[in-house]
């Protein structure tokens, strides 16, 4: 371990080998983190927080502070971490709430940018991207691969699809559907993220395929979505893809106001 004079760590902190700990940070009690990972100057570790291996975590991020929730009277609840994620500096993360599970999670390999703020009771899988300023309220799940642009904001409860881009400024108060392009304010879906698709490795098919279902779907004209999918679920040699697509929309219609999580909530 390389610990800097400067910085603070509780005798009861985890920290596991090669952890890096820069001048003036403070890693409180209940942390444990993991091999390699590096904590820059003046990043602050708390609450029930557990942290994997080879992450980066740079100045002036708060890293597990209690949620702001009124409804959080100092229950223990925990944020979890996996591994080789980068959280730029004044990103602030949040633990879980007794009401939305108890946890914060955040996968493997995702990017928070700058000014960031992931709010408690947040699911984040992996490879996920996070512009600066993308702020999360609570409960909010993002898919794998998902792309969000600078200064998103998002609804509580709200899913964002894998492979979705969502475009910066965008206010977005329903489920974004996997595989799509979503702008504006309010937002809606514009195409298909064939670029982050091809970038993935889609095969031509299969891009094919969710532009077509596209054109079905999402035509301004059409009254009766639920219908659609029907049709598109009936087609023979249905493609993965497509079927999560009718999966995830049909599950959007379960929830309220258009989010599936909405559904879920205890209270």
């Amino acid at each position: 371990m390389k610990i800097h004079k400067y910085a603070c760590v509780h005798p009861h902190a985890e920290l596991g080998s090669d952890v890096e700990v820069g001048p003036f940070s403070v890693i409180d009690e209940h942390v444990k983190i993991g091999d390699g990972t590096v904590i820059k100057n003046n990043v602050t570790v708390n609450g029930n927080t557990i942290i994997g291996k080879d992450n980066v975590i740079f100045p002036n991020a708060v890293v597990g502070s209690e949620p702001q929730d009124l409804k959080y009277h100092g229950e223990q609840t925990r944020l979890i971490i996996g591994d080789n994620n980068v959280i730029r500096e004044c990103v602030t993360i949040n633990t879980g709430t007794e009401f939305g599970g108890g946890e914060t999670v955040i996968g493997n390999g995702n990017f928070l940018m700058a000014c960031c703020h992931v709010a408690h009771d947040c699911i984040i899988e992996d490879n996920v991207l996070l512009t600066n300023g993308t702020l999360l309220g609570g409960h909010i799940k993002i898919e794998k691969n998902a792309k969000l642009m600078g200064l998103v904001g998002i609804q509580p409860f709200v899913t964002i699809g894998q492979y979705a881009y969502v475009g910066g400024l965008a206010r977005i108060v329903q489920d974004v559907p996997p595989y799509m392009i979503v702008e504006g304010n309010p937002a809606k879906v514009r195409q298909v993220n064939v670029i982050g698709l091809e970038r993935g490795g889609f095969s031509k098919e299969r891009i094919d395929a969710l532009e077509d279902a596209f054109r079905r779907i999402f035509r301004p004209e059409i009254l009766n979505r639920s219908k659609v999918l029907d049709e598109l679920e009936a087609e023979d040699d249905i493609l993965p893809e497509v079927q999560y697509l009718i999966t995830f929309l049909r599950n959007v219609d379960k929830g309220r106001f258009g989010r599936f999580r909405e559904s879920l909530r205890r209270i």
